[in-house]
């Protein structure tokens, strides 16, 4: 490509100690071996019953964190897998990890790899019926389980399983012999511990054997097992690493990923994006990663971790805003200097080139409000990741222009799972980046008309995908992999479902899912993603889904962000309902939310605006099956859960399976 910047050409030739094309199991091990001294670990005290301390690990002080370094967790990571092999884990015998993200998971992962076995992921809001399947599917020969909560998920339907053994990481008082702690499994391989055995089982594993299966999502149907190797997800280290490398030619403030970072893990390890970015790379490159308590302790654990950078997906980013407002309510002087402070931030971060007034500014907004924001995210974060999702254009650019550096990527489960990263040098908000080292991309342009979308500037269409980090296919399914791939010129593209703009500078666009496109009874398509972004600053609506496939106009179904409506009655005297099923029926809160839909529609093209709208009480969670454990919506069960209220809205002829 002619006009290609430096950086690119510099990117493409990198390479260092991380890059290689070993299997994962030699990966850690190589990693752990170069920074023995360097933290690896940072876990949290009086949180779980950890069945590895006190004897094996020390325990950390009660809600504090404590640290092991390489050299400690490469020991426990090869006894466990001699522990493992001793319960009869073999080359490609499969066992599920079932857990929280936690330490003990990725002591796990990397043991059960370089004992030889495939890692089956199991979510742990999994019903019964759900966990059945993701170990019966995969054959799962063994679990490893968090405490006794999720093992006693597990026997309940242990009739339907193959299982030889269950390895539970907290204490749990049970006499069955077919039931181990891990500190069980470690004690064994402390007693037959061989660091030749050791470097024999890293040996006999090919880059091309099966590392592991992720169970898609599943915001439709059934989910299926993508078989990723451990070359997938060795070239998606390598890839990764490229991009955010501390290369020779990288300006040193910017982004980048080393032996002296201090990640944050608190997305699901059962999903492939925290697997990649949170585990795999950031072990690879030698980083200390800590492990928050829970989601729910997040502003606690991260101002004690004081990370430099963790991986996030778009929810959790939004929820940071929402917080950051909420606190700026406190007075009026207060959320005035607030919603100035973002306006100056969204202004710095679009300047090309911001002038002395506009330095001023954002310097007093920084001592006013960034400043502060900043310290309550441990004051050390240098970048954060965003994947998983599409975050709002604008949300970025505020983040940005604060100071605090979002760097949105773009994968799949499919595709180990990076497939674009913005790059450090040139960030582009809105956008996913340009596609990583040694992955090929292009744009069918058959599957959708582009002259319905506004603001096209190149090929737009569903993204093709080619490159070493693509699945082999899925597991057991010959027809699902036949149909995920189509041929180009004797090349096999995986076809992602998304449809995407490349521009002509090579930057992706995302636009939304292909299955997700919303054809109104007009014919206009109309993508419903980039609208319900629109509303991620938004202090009236918590979440929004926005339909009309098949129907005259488009319509959504919104949750109110409840808190601020509280705020908002206070403040004008206005008594509301307690329950918050009456306050959706309240016309005032209604004229309240309105207000928010007609600011969003200003902006939208006349076919786009949200015409009419339903409130809905009730939050989407994982837990009550509305999002997936990475917080997509599931958009079918979305739709069936208020089947009344999109009646209200088109009719009684409207079927919730459209």
């Amino acid at each position: 490509m002619a006009g290609t910047p430096s950086w690119r050409e510099a990117e493409a030739t990198y390479t260092d100690e991380v890059i290689g094309d070993d299997t994962l199991g030699e990966l850690f091990a190589a990693s752990a071996e170069r920074n023995a001294e360097s933290d690896a670990q940072l876990y949290k005290g009086g949180v779980y019953d950890r069945s590895l301390t006190d004897e094996i690990l020390s325990a950390a002080p009660p809600g504090e964190y404590a640290s092991i370094t390489y050299g400690r967790m490469h020991e426990l990571v090869k006894r466990l897998a001699a522990g493992f092999r001793e319960l009869g884990v073999e080359p490609d015998t499969r066992v599920g990890l079932f857990s929280n993200t936690r330490m003990e998971w990725a002591l796990s992962d990397f043991a059960l790899l370089s004992a030889g076995g495939v890692v089956t992921t199991v979510y742990t809001e999994s019903s019964p019926k759900q966990v059945e399947y993701l170990l019966s599917d995969p054959g799962a020969e063994a679990v490893v389980v968090e405490n006794a909560e999720l093992l006693e998920r597990v026997l309940s339907v242990e009739d339907e399983l193959s299982l030889s053994f269950i390895v539970v990481m907290d204490e749990c008082d049970t006499d069955r012999e077919d039931v181990h702690s891990l500190a069980d499994v470690y004690e064994r391989g402390e007693a037959t511990f061989e660091e030749d055995a050791y470097r024999s089982w890293l040996d006999e594993r090919d880059p091309d054997d099966l590392a592991s299966l992720i169970y898609t999502s599943g915001t439709t149907g059934q989910p299926k097992g993508v078989q990723l190797t451990h070359r997938n997800f060795r070239a998606n280290v390598n890839q990764t690493r490229k991009r955010l490398a501390p290369r020779a030619d990288k300006h040193p403030d910017l982004p980048a990923v080393t032996s002296e970072t201090t990640s944050i893990a608190f997305l699901p390890l059962a999903h492939v994006f925290e697997r990649l970015a949170g585990h795999f790379f950031m072990y690879g490159s030698g980083a200390a990663v800590g492990y928050v308590e829970h989601p729910d302790t997040l502003a606690d654990d991260i101002q004690k971790i004081q990370p430099n950078t963790g991986a996030s997906v778009p929810r959790v980013y939004e929820r940071i805003f929402g917080n950051m407002r909420e606190q700026a309510s406190e007075s009026p002087v207060k959320q005035r200097i607030f919603e100035w402070a973002m306006d100056v931030a969204r202004e710095y971060a679009r300047a090309e080139d911001p002038g002395p007034v506009l330095n001023a500014k954002r310097g007093l907004a920084d001592r006013l409000v960034y400043s502060t924001v900043k310290e309550k995210l441990g004051g050390e974060i240098e970048f954060m990741v965003s994947g998983g999702g599409s975050l709002s254009k604008t949300l970025c650019e505020t983040f940005l222009g604060m100071g605090l550096t979002i760097v949105e990527g773009y994968g799949l489960t499919e595709t180990a799972p990076v497939i674009s990263v913005n790059p450090p040098e040139d960030i582009r908000p809105g956008t996913l980046g340009i596609p990583v080292a040694d992955v090929d991309v292009r744009i069918d342009e058959s599957v959708v008309d582009a002259s319905e979308f506004e603001d096209v500037t190149g090929p737009l269409g569903e993204l093709l995908v080619d490159g070493p980090n693509v699945t082999t296919g899925y597991w057991e399914e010959p027809g699902a992999t036949q149909r995920a791939f189509t041929e180009i010129g004797g090349t096999r593209w995986f076809r992602t479902g998304d449809i995407v703009e490349r521009t002509p500078d090579d930057f992706l666009v995302y636009h939304d899912r292909l299955k997700e496109l919303l054809v109104l009874s007009t014919g206009k398509n109309v993508a419903p993603q980039p609208i319900e972004d629109m509303f991620s600053t938004s202090d009236r609506v918590e979440q929004i889904m926005v339909v009309g496939d098949d129907q005259k106009f488009v319509a959504a179904l919104v949750v109110p962000n409840f808190e601020e409506l509280e705020r908002w009655a206070d403040a004008e005297g206005i008594d509301l309902p307690e329950d918050d099923y009456a306050k959706c029926e309240d016309d005032r809160v209604r004229a309240w939310v309105q207000s928010a839909v007609d600011e969003t529609n200003e902006e939208l093209e006349k076919v786009e605006r949200i015409k009419r709208f339903e409130l809905v009480p009730a939050e989407w969670t994982a837990e009550n099956d509305l999002l997936t454990p990475s917080m997509k919506k599931k958009r079918r069960n979305i739709r069936g859960e208020f089947e009344a209220k999109l009646r209200s809205i088109y009719g009684d002829e409207y079927n919730a399976g459209n």
